[in-house]
């Protein structure tokens, strides 16, 4: 199970075998520890000692963000006891040949998925230019394989990408000013909404990979770097057209997500967010989001590509001074919850040839990368949108 804590003032404690989140003389949640899977705190929450001691005990991925949703950092929890798989994960950095083949296979992965939701959005709003930017990208597909470096594959990603940004904003019915991808800060509702659900997604990728055994830092496409979680944004690649980006259209087509739900604000303040209930729009039974098309009567709908630090200083050096669009705290709360529901969607899984939720999926995905590091694998298979 996992938990949101975004109560603003709120006190996690232990109470014997669980946890209670309270703020003054109210009980919010109870807590068995036991059956917590992973726990996000969000802004101002004060983490107890003792519950501290409990959370690491049961081996609890204990994330922190700030009230916005930007990722602050984790409880260390023990380490893998498996060095040999460690030691081969670290020794495959310097395989030339197969961080060259993983990489293509990852942005095979990710174009493919980014060109068959451009391609429904150009179905469904008519929209031609979309299906010309699916084009393109699939021209660019037919490049991977001659690219014989790992630059060359990011240089056809961030291509890949300005087309993807540029046809994606087709599948909305209201731009809300939405017209490329920007993040540091998000200058409009669209963004905000991307960036948030990125960094969602970047905690369960992260949790994935551990439950793997696998060291999060050592990565192929993004190069390992001092504090970077270069192997968690690795395999989030292939998850973010299929999960963010797509809950995203549908979060604004459904009008889950209005003009109203967002404030402008200067960078310093930051937006309080209460705890998700039960009630928002289901939005995962959405054409764009499934893996297989869906009949006709089924409604229309941390971190940016690549962290690399020119990209983001340069980012925030043009966007110094600028407001940043952020989620009101009811807005937070329904993204919250679509977002877990959104995994909890049932999706065939291709190698696995069984049914799994988005969650399970993600699982996968990291287990089956360590089966192609340890060679009981020959090649790592991608999730691709179909």
């Amino acid at each position: 199970m996992r938990i949101y804590i975004t109560t603003q003032g709120a006190r996690i404690i232990r109470e014997g075998s669980h946890l209670l989140v309270r703020k003054g003389n109210d009980t919010y949640h109870t807590l068995f520890a036991a059956k917590l899977s992973q726990v996000i705190i969000c802004g101002r929450v004060e983490l107890t000692p003792a519950a501290l001691q409990l959370l690491l005990r049961q081996g609890v991925d204990t994330v922190f963000l700030t009230r916005d949703g930007r990722y602050l950092g984790r409880l260390a929890t023990p380490e893998s006891k498996n060095v040999f798989l460690r030691k081969k994960q670290f020794a495959l950095l310097d395989d030339r040949e197969f961080a060259l083949g993983f990489c293509r296979r990852v942005l095979y992965g990710k174009l493919t998925s980014q060109a068959v939701l451009l391609m429904r959005i150009s179905r469904t709003r008519r929209a031609k230019d979309a299906r010309a930017r699916a084009n393109e990208i699939r021209n660019l597909i037919k490049r991977l394989e001659g690219a014989d470096t790992i630059d060359q594959l990011r240089g056809l990603e961030g291509r890949a990408g300005a087309l993807y940004f540029q046809g994606l904003q087709r599948g909305l019915l209201q731009s809300f000013g939405f017209c490329r991808r920007v993040r540091r800060p998000p200058t409009d509702p669209v963004n905000a909404v991307l960036s948030l659900l990125y960094t969602f997604l970047f905690n369960r990728v992260y949790s994935a990979i551990r439950q793997a055994n696998l060291d999060p830092y050592a990565g192929f496409l993004h190069t390992p770097d001092y504090g970077r979680f270069s192997l968690v944004m690795d395999l989030m690649e292939e998850f973010r057209t299929i999960i963010a980006d797509t809950l995203t259209l549908s979060l604004f087509n459904l009008k889950v997500l209005q003009q109203e739900d967002f404030s402008i604000e200067q960078p310093e303040p930051e937006t309080s967010m209460p705890v998700p209930d039960a009630e928002s729009v289901d939005v995962v039974r959405d054409k764009y989001g499934l893996m297989t098309e869906t009949s006709e009567n089924r409604v229309f709908d941390l971190p940016p590509q690549r962290m690399d630090n020119d990209i983001l200083e340069k980012e925030e050096e043009d966007n110094r001074g600028k407001p940043a669009v952020k989620l009101t705290p009811q807005a937070f709360k329904r993204v919250v919850e679509n977002f877990e529901r959104k995994l909890t969607t049932e999706i065939h899984h291709p190698v696995e040839d069984r049914k799994m939720t988005y969650n399970d999926a993600i699982v996968a995905q990291a287990h089956l990368f360590r089966q192609v590091l340890e060679g009981t694998r020959k090649v790592y298979e991608p999730l691709i949108l179909k």
